[in-house]
């Protein structure tokens, strides 16, 4: 992909979590199109007001225009990402990569849960020297995740 339209990191700006909420929609719509995502937003924005009030810092990669195309949710103190999501438009560019390595240096270590029936983010993790830990089921879907852990 070309670099013509750079991404940067910054912190969480006043009027982010509009942009944030819509790629958070259309990423896992592209990803998992058998659920109706945006029937989700008020628990996800109820999560990530949690995440915030628990000292997760949300970290946005934006376009040269300052448009919000992805974002983490990193908590240093326990070494968790609790979100990564990409706008599916920046799927294959910088964005990931950039994100989870500031996650990586961010932490230290870190551990995380995904999805089994999302090979994409998988081999993604697996890509950035994140090791299986263990099987397990998330509480709120049912659906069957693994746990990974960095380094």
């Amino acid at each position: 992909m070309s670099n013509a339209n750079p991404i940067t990191l910054r912190p969480l700006a006043p009027g982010d979590l509009a942009q944030i909420e819509a790629l958070w929609v259309a990423g896992w719509q592209a990803t998992m199109p058998d659920i109706d995502f945006a029937q989700r937003l008020p628990w996800f924005r109820e999560h990530m007001a949690s995440l915030m009030r628990d000292d997760y810092a949300v970290t946005c990669a934006v376009d040269a225009a300052d448009r919000v195309v992805g974002f983490t949710a990193v908590s240093e103190s326990q070494g968790h990402l609790a979100q990564i999501a990409v706008h599916p438009d920046q799927w294959g560019s910088e964005a990931a990569d950039l994100l989870i390595v500031a996650a990586q240096h961010c932490a230290g270590q870190l551990t995380l849960d995904v999805n089994q029936e999302n090979p994409r983010a998988v081999r993604f993790y697996e890509k950035h020297g994140f090791r299986r830990l263990r099987a397990d089921v998330n509480s709120a879907s049912g659906r069957p995740t693994w746990w990974y852990g960095w380094p």
